[in-house]
């Protein structure tokens, strides 16, 4: 079926002077095309008439003189029932049905009249009449088709029984008059509305040849079907474009309608209001008022006259009509919360940029845009270098004891602050709590979980766009604007723990924002394909994008993502979910054996799509969702039996989204375009967000990060020199030493004002975690999480830097690099930089050839050990070092100078002084089971039973309900045998 397709033009319609600021409101009406009633009308009108009178009429005349009365006269004993049927039986029983369908359709005929001729709200739908109630509007439409009122009050009746090819438009998934119908099931929408409207505008427009200033009006038509108006598709039917669509809000914002209400959102109108259209509007279902509109009935004749009266507000306030072929799509999304400041959506009021530009302050602005995607990614970077450290403590990967995770350098080092200035960890754990609680309370009150097509954040508001109404929302949530939202307040989102259930919408991704909104569709749930047309560079970005945000979100609990035709190197990112196929024939290979495999589980299972399946007993072990990312158009073979597995692919919880060179993708459900400004439209839909992207620098860098922290990929060898060595020996004094491993103190500063002690002490405290520089926003983003402006950033680095002071030659100690990020001088010195330089020293220096030397910068080493990391840190500052590496790397450099200096004495018979180095570590690293088991082993060389018998009940005591180690719980059968009863009788 052909797909209709908005208009490409930008400007307006040839001769229409709208473009200029200057144009007058209203001017002459230009000449508007009239389809006058033909003889097939009548016709039609006369056919459909017969039709009725047979049906309505004739039907149960015949029946009556036929077949007389079906049912019985009386009431029927029990013998009746026991008799034999017969044949006339048999007709009685037929009789009875024939009158039911009927009485079905006569019901159907008297709702399709009244909401034809009343031409208010949507006709009533007749219980299980469905081909009836259809049959039924058709031949009312053909009846009144030559009526004016019901056909200027009706959508789409003057079309019924043209051609075939006139008739068929594409098939859309149509915005409704709330943003609720952003995703809307889709229908078969009429290009052209009542005749007998294009008569009445045809006679007002011959009257304003003479009369100058006539002013044209549309009302809101009933939706049909599924169907809504919207303005961008009244723009485009009687304009030419539907971006002109703000000329005709302007017109309209904020004046009385009939029904009382006002025009406050483009994308929120209601049948049966009046729009003001601009003078160049053309088209058969515009009426010219006041100076009469024949065939229009009075009671809208005299709405319209009321309605023009409001006008002088759109005189006063609606003059900025010129360049309306530039202006952004309606905002079909959730109606914004005034009492919402933009500032509380982290990330929100930065714009995406397109694939070839995008560095703010030196930063690339793609991910700073884009809170969601760099929270995901900053989260499994740390994951990956954590995962990397564990394995270096155990021995897993050679040579890389006591690691230090690598510095990353140019474009990577940016990407990492872009990283860490543009996430929004909060946000994340706040909608994946959100979405779980949510599953949680359906499953408690035993309903099934909603068909959700999209998610808007809103001002930290989450707003879930359903697929179809879903009755009362669980509390907290609440019914938003319409019976298909649900809204949670950021307020009582916080309010959520974490829920031990599956992730209700793990298909969830962000595509952009739209003013101060974020939009998250949910692939998995879109009924068919999602075509990306655009240029190939700018396609990539958007799919890298979705393919990184899916690999690394934070509400999702398991999923596949399947890239075809881009991503190769997207793998280091998760390697558990990516999954490259080399071309379109494998990836249908495994799409087909797949979509079996869902189907016949779900039915083994008795469940109708996957969303049951998450709710049920099975529910953290099946139901994953599949998502297909194919980059490249398929082969018009291809796309066939990609439609055709895409078909039933919602139900599975299988999503596809398919790039297209023309935007024309057979099959496609949802059809959108990337443009090389990086806007994503999809005119259809009623969408134009900014569009969030990776473009292909920034993924090279960003999988750059994730390769080098990967522990397989390192190089066997010496452990990495620390970023900053100082000088251990007495001439090394530094000026300022900060105390960080354990209480926080700084020695050779005098202390700052109490009110701004705090965060000079924090600011100092990630400077001297990032020898290697702090960019003023990475900064500013730590500091302030929730936003500060530039001058309050700059006034702190200059206080700082006052307090730092400067060195004897008079070199601030905080300094300024080529890049613009902030250094410390080498005087400033913190104990974490001398613990790596000892432990570097007594490992890959002059340690490492000499025993004695060894031991002494080990036995150094620990005594700067005093405790975990900024210990007494105040609660809520310092939230920045949950993405730092080095709350991870402390313990284990830790616990390896223990382990070392342990076995240094014991080699020598020195059993107490290793005990002595282990309980030190065991401060700063008391859950490292390495140091418990060399503990064991230490006391058991002193000789002691007893020591060793109490040491084990302490062990005991820490391990809980879950117990011991199997490692520990090993030694000690093989150290002390005796260990369990020792245990028992200790209590």
């Amino acid at each position: 079926m052909p797909r209709r397709r908005s208009s490409s033009s930008t400007g307006s319609p040839t001769g229409s002077p709208t473009g200029s600021s200057t144009a007058p409101r209203n001017r002459t009406p230009q000449p508007v095309r009239v389809r006058r009633r033909t003889v097939g009308d009548f016709v039609k009108a006369f056919l459909a008439f017969l039709a009725l009178l047979v049906l309505l009429v004739g039907v149960p005349l015949a029946l009556a003189v036929q077949f007389g009365w079906p049912l019985p006269h009386g009431v029927p004993s029990l013998d009746w029932l026991q008799q034999e049927i017969t044949v006339q039986t048999f007709l009685n029983i037929l009789t009875v049905v024939v009158w039911l369908a009927w009485a079905q359709f006569t019901a159907c005929v008297l709702v399709e009249m009244k909401a034809a001729l009343s031409g208010v709200g949507v006709p009533g739908r007749v219980p299980g009449s469905g081909p009836s109630q259809l049959l039924a509007r058709q031949l009312v439409a053909a009846l009144l088709l030559v009526g004016a009122t019901a056909a200027s009050l009706t959508p789409g009746l003057s079309q019924l029984g043209h051609s075939l090819e006139g008739n068929q438009k594409g098939t859309v998934a149509a915005a409704q008059q709330t943003p609720g119908g952003l995703f809307g099931q889709q229908r078969e929408q009429a290009a052209n509305t009542a005749a007998a409207v294009a008569e009445q505008a045809a006679s007002a427009a011959a009257k304003a040849e003479a009369k100058q200033g006539d002013t044209k009006y549309y009302r809101i038509q009933p939706p049909e079907g599924r169907h809504h108006d919207s303005l961008w598709e009244i723009a485009q039917r009687h304009l030419g474009d539907g971006r002109r669509y703000k000329e005709i809000y302007e017109l309209n914002k904020d004046r009385v309608q009939p029904d009382g209400s006002r025009l406050s959102e483009a994308s929120l109108i209601r049948p049966g209001w009046i729009m003001e259209m601009p003078a160049d509007a053309h088209g058969g279902e515009l009426v010219e008022l006041p100076d009469g509109a024949p065939g229009v009935s009075e009671q809208v004749q005299q709405q319209i006259h009321d309605y023009a009266k409001t006008g002088d507000h759109a005189q006063g306030g609606g003059q900025q009509q010129g360049g309306g072929a530039h202006a952004s799509v309606p905002a079909q999304r959730p109606a914004p919360d005034t009492g919402q400041g933009q500032g509380q959506q982290h990330g929100g009021a930065t714009a995406a940029t397109p694939a070839s530009a995008g560095r703010s302050f030196g930063l690339p602005e793609a991910l700073l845009a884009a809170p969601l995607l760099a929270a995901g990614l900053l989260g499994a970077l740390g994951h990956r270098r954590r995962q990397a450290l564990w394995q270096s403590a155990l021995g897993a990967v050679g040579g890389r004891r006591g690691m230090e995770p690598p510095t990353p350098t140019g474009d990577a080092l940016d990407v990492q602050d872009a990283l860490l200035v543009g996430a929004d960890p909060e946000g994340v754990r706040r909608l994946d709590r959100s979405l779980r609680g949510l599953a949680a309370a359906l499953a408690t009150e035993s309903r099934p979980l909603p068909v959700v097509y999209a998610a808007w954040l809103t001002g930290g508001d989450l707003h879930l766009q359903l697929a179809q109404p879903a009755g009362k929302p669980p509390a907290p949530w609440q019914t938003g604007q319409d019976e298909t939202f649900w809204m949670l307040a950021r307020a009582d989102a916080e309010q959520y723990e974490d829920a031990d259930t599956a992730a209700p919408y793990p298909g969830l991704v962000s595509l952009g924002t739209m003013d101060d909104s974020r939009l998250l569709l949910n692939l998995e749930a879109v009924p068919g394909i999602v075509s990306l047309s655009g240029r190939a560079a700018d396609r990539a970005a958007v799919f890298a994008s979705v393919a990184a945000e899916l690999a690394t979100n934070g509400w999702s609990d398991r999923m596949t993502v399947t890239v075809v035709g881009f991503g190769e190197d997207l793998t280091p990112l998760a390697p558990s979910r990516l999954r490259h196929l080399d071309d379109v024939e494998a990836l249908l290979e495994t799409m087909e054996a797949e979509t079996r495999q869902r189907r016949g589980a779900l039915g083994a299972a008795g469940h109708d799509s996957v969303l049951t399946g998450r709710t049920g007993p099975a529910q953290h072990t099946r139901w994953a969702p599949q998502l297909v990312l194919l980059a490249a158009e398929p082969s018009a073979e291809d796309a066939r039996r990609l439609a055709e597995l895409a078909a039933d692919a919602s139900r599975l919880g299988i999503g596809y989204l398919v790039g297209a060179d023309s935007g024309e993708l057979p099959g496609a459900a949802w059809e959108m375009e990337i443009t090389a400004e990086g806007r994503l439209l999809a005119p259809l839909l009623g969408l134009e967000l900014d569009a969030q992207m990776l473009p292909s620098a920034e993924q090279r860098a960003v999988v750059e990060l994730f390769v080098e922290a990967d522990p397989e990929s390192g190089p066997d060898g010496p452990a990495p020199t620390p970023p900053f060595l100082v000088d251990i020996s007495e001439q090394g004094r530094p000026a300022v030493y900060a105390r960080l491993v354990g209480p926080y103190e700084i020695i050779g500063l005098d202390t700052p004002d109490d009110e701004r002690s705090a965060l000079l002490h924090e600011a100092l405290a990630l400077l001297l975690l990032h020898r290697e520089g702090v960019h003023p926003r990475v900064l500013s983003s730590a500091l302030w999480p929730r936003g500060v402006t530039d001058d309050v950033r700059d006034a702190l680095v200059e206080r700082l830097r006052s307090w730092l002071g400067t060195d004897p030659d008079g070199t601030p100690r905080l300094g300024t690099d080529d890049a613009g990020r902030l250094t410390l001088a080498k005087s400033v010195v913190s104990d974490l930089d001398v613990l790596r330089s000892l432990y570097h020293e007594a490992t890959q220096g002059k340690g490492a050839q000499s025993r004695a030397v060894r031991g002494r910068l080990l036995t150094d080493a620990l005594v700067v050990v005093r405790g975990p990391l900024l210990a007494d840190r105040p609660e809520g500052r310092y939230r920045w070092l949950t993405h730092e590496i080095v709350e991870a790397q402390l313990p284990l450099i830790v616990a390896d100078i223990g382990l070392a200096l342990s076995s240094f004495h014991l080699e020598k018979d020195r059993a107490q002084k290793a005990i002595e180095a282990l309980d030190a570590a065991l401060r700063t690293a008391p859950a490292d089971e390495r140091l418990w088991n060399e503990l064991l082993r230490a006391t058991h060389a002193t000789g002691d039973t007893a020591r060793l018998e109490a040491l084990a009940t302490d062990l005991v005591g820490r391990g809980g309900a879950r117990g011991l180690p199997p490692r520990t719980e090993a030694l000690l059968d093989e150290l002390l045998p005796t260990w369990r009863s020792a245990v028992a009788a200790a209590g």
